[in-house]
């Protein structure tokens, strides 16, 4: 199992969390405390579910989870966009953070159903399935 620090998923999280964090001074106040904490808050429950799904055997379900937990972000920035909090350039670089955690979570998910697959081919299983006049 590796460091849950040093997967490049969970620093590509941690990023786009300290961006959001840095750039919620410049917020108007009314949406730094409800547009802005409720990013945060759906930033910080991703890095858990990532957190999550590296120590445990059964990774499917958390890193669908975070993979769900994208849709929430991506809409508070969009949102965050098109009410002047953000300007086009710090959205493009949330979009850029947004879609590399996307595209890991992705590839991550993929790895652990093809190794599933894999583990579940019949050279792996044990020949008891074979009729007795076969062995």
């Amino acid at each position: 199992m590796a460091i849950y620090d040093n997967l490049p998923v969970f620093k590509a999280s941690y990023d786009l969390l300290l961006h959001v964090v840095k750039l919620s001074a410049n917020i108007r106040r009314d949406a730094r405390y409800t547009i802005g904490e409720t990013l945060k808050k759906e930033i910080i429950e991703l890095c858990v579910y990532i957190y999550r799904a590296n120590t445990r055997t059964d990774k499917a379900p958390l890193i669908e989870e975070a993979r769900e937990k994208m849709v929430p972000i991506k809409l508070l920035i969009r949102l965050l966009h098109d009410t002047q909090q953000l300007s086009t350039k710090q959205f493009a670089l949330l979009c850029e953070q947004m879609d590399t955690i996307s595209r890991q979570l992705s590839a991550w998910q993929k790895y652990i159903q093809k190794d599933k697959k894999r583990s579940r081919t019949p050279e792996s299983e044990p020949e008891a399935d074979l009729a007795p006049e076969m062995l």
